[in-house]
């Protein structure tokens, strides 16, 4: 198993509306090699919107899941998908992962996600891992079954 520590970034907007004050998102997933322990730090505060950055958290890969990051790698934006939960009035991510499959899993079971687009650092060490151990599945030939197909034999 591989892990690369992160922290996420989670904004809160605050929202015109007689329903809903505010509306949370992770907004953003950065490296902290640096600074690897967890931690709650406000990094914006303005009228509209309050920012913060949550450490403690890592990214980890996983043979069985190469599929579902060859998927990622290979979509135009590749995303860092990030499962949080609201506690205490703060949204505090829970999980973190670059897996499609993981991802929609959570989503299933009714989770909050949100998806983020991956940094290049974070990019180049899943780019290694998929390189390292995906393997495409063997194209199988396919027998069709044509009814027609003797009526075009040639004469």
């Amino acid at each position: 198993m591989n892990e690369f520590p992160i922290a996420v970034i989670m904004e809160c907007r605050r929202l015109n509306n007689p329903w809903v004050d505010e509306a949370w998102e992770a907004v953003g997933v950065v490296p902290a090699f640096a600074d690897p322990g967890p931690g709650v730090a406000e990094i914006v505060s303005e009228p509209e919107r309050r920012q913060w950055r949550i450490g403690g958290h890592a990214l980890a890969l996983f043979r069985d899941e190469v599929d579902n990051y060859f998927l990622n790698m290979s979509s135009p934006i590749p995303k860092v998908f990030v499962m949080w939960r609201k506690e205490g009035g703060q949204a505090l991510p829970a999980a973190v992962s670059v897996s499609y499959g993981e991802a929609a899993r959570w989503l299933d079971s009714g989770e909050q996600v949100d998806g983020v687009a991956m940094s290049r650092e974070i990019a180049d060490w899943v780019g290694d891992f998929v390189n390292t151990h995906y393997k495409p599945a063997p194209r199988r030939k396919v027998r069709r079954n044509d009814p027609l197909a003797q009526d075009r034999r040639p004469q």
